[in-house]
């Protein structure tokens, strides 16, 4: 039974070895380790309060993105609502301009057609005067041939005039 028993020297020296050991442990590794688990807690803790840091600052710039888009949204609605009524008004002056010139070149059109028509007429009454003071002048000669005929047309025409 001896193996299984240990002699009370060898629990002593066990003992001592175990608590020479154990301050040796706690003076040099419990320190350092714990130190270092200190340290990793802390930095683990730093980097989620700046991850959740970081995350609040996403999400600021994502409202803050959100809100310049809508406003670059709203920019830009207004500004095509501005080119829209711009190019109503840009047509409407141009056909208002158009319809004016043609009304004024109508106009124009009329004055020469009426000028042309004026001139024509009084050219057309100037040769029908032409003609028939000729025919006239042909048809008396005509009749007129002899010296009696002559003097009796110009009896009679002085006779018809009537003195005022």
């Amino acid at each position: 039974m001896e193996l299984v028993t240990p002699s009370i020297g060898l629990v002593v020296w066990s003992t001592l070895s175990f608590l020479i050991l154990m301050f040796l442990l706690t003076k040099f590794a419990w320190k350092p380790i714990t130190a270092a688990l200190k340290e990793r807690e802390d930095s683990i803790e730093g980097a989620l309060k700046q991850a959740e840091a970081a995350r609040d600052q996403m999400q600021l710039l994502k409202n803050d993105n959100e809100r310049l888009l809508n406003e670059a949204r709203a920019e830009r609605d207004r500004l095509l609502k501005e080119a829209s009524e711009m190019k109503d008004q840009i047509l409407a002056k141009a056909k208002s301009d158009a319809k004016t010139e043609g009304d004024k070149m109508i106009i124009a059109a009329k004055d020469a057609i009426e000028r042309e028509k004026l001139n024509a007429m009084n050219e057309l009454k100037s040769q029908v005067a032409t003609l028939s003071i000729d025919m006239a002048e042909k048809l008396l000669r005509k009749q007129l041939a002899d010296r009696g005929q002559q003097e009796a047309f110009v009896n009679d025409n002085l006779n018809s005039i009537s003195l005022n």
